[in-house]
C-alpha cells in the first residue's frame, strides 16, 4: 500500500509502520583465564561469543600474560579483549556471557577474584551508561586495569570512555599500575 505525500513522493506505509529493526551496537568484552589450557580457553570463549544470536566478533586483541590482581595467590592469567557487533540488549548479552562461563567453562564462584577457567566482563556497550544492581557499564574498574586497557587499546585506542571523556589510549597512558602485562608472541601459541 502506498500513500503520496504533499510533495508527490510515494511512501510505503506498511514498511514504515512495521519497520522495527534493532540497531547493531558495538560491545567490548574482556576475556581472562588462569586455569587449565589458558590459550585454548580464550579461543573457545571467542568462538562461543561469536555464536551468540544476532552477534559477530569484529575484532580480537592479541593474547597477553598478566599478573593476577588482588590478594588471592594464583597463577598468571591470559587476557584478551574482543569487539562484538550485536543486536542483543546489554542485559541479554550479559546473560549469555554468564551462561558461557557457567555451562561451557563450569565456573563456580567460591573465592572473589579467585582462579577461573574463564572470566568474561562486559567493558563497554556502545557509549551507554548503565547502572543496575547486576550490570554496570562501563565496567567500574576498566580505568584501573592495565590487563584490560592494553589489549583494548590494541583494537580501539581512540574509543572514548563515556564517563571520563578520555580515549582508551589516554587512560592507558595515565594509568599507574604495578601489573605485569606481556603480549604473547605467535611462537608462544604453540
Amino acid at each position: 500500500m502506498f500513500f503520496y505525500s504533499d510533495e508527490g513522493v510515494a511512501v510505503d506505509a506498511l514498511q514504515s509502520l512495521c519497520f522495527n529493526q534493532t540497531v547493531e551496537i558495538e560491545a567490548y568484552i574482556a576475556l581472562g583465564s588462569n586455569l587449565g589450557d589458558r590459550e585454548l580457553n580464550l579461543l573457545r570463549a571467542v568462538a562461543e561469543v561469536g555464536r551468540l544470536p544476532e552477534s559477530r566478533v569484529t575484532a580480537l586483541s592479541s593474547f597477553y600474560e598478566t599478573s593476577p590482581v588482588g590478594t588471592v595467590r594464583q597463577n598468571s592469567f591470559y587476557n584478551a579483549v574482543l569487539r562484538l557487533s550485536t543486536r542483543l540488549d546489554a542485559r541479554s548479552l550479559l546473560a549469555h556471557m554468564l551462561r558461557i562461563e557457567d555451562t561451557v567453562f563450569k565456573r563456580v564462584r567460591t573465592v572473589h577474584q579467585g582462579p577461573r577457567r574463564m572470566d568474561l566482563d562486559l567493558l563497554l556497550y556502545d557509549d551507554r551508561v548503565i547502572t543496575d544492581k547486576d550490570l554496570i557499564v562501563p565496567h567500574p574498574r576498566l580505568t584501573e586495569r592495565r590487563f584490560v586497557l592494553q589489549p583494548l587499546c590494541e583494537i580501539a585506542p581512540d574509543l572514548v570512555h563515556p564517563l571520563t571523556g578520555e580515549s582508551m589510549q589516554e587512560l592507558l597512558d595515565l594509568l599507574e599500575s604495578d601489573e605485569t602485562v606481556v603480549k604473547l608472541s605467535p611462537e608462544e601459541h604453540v
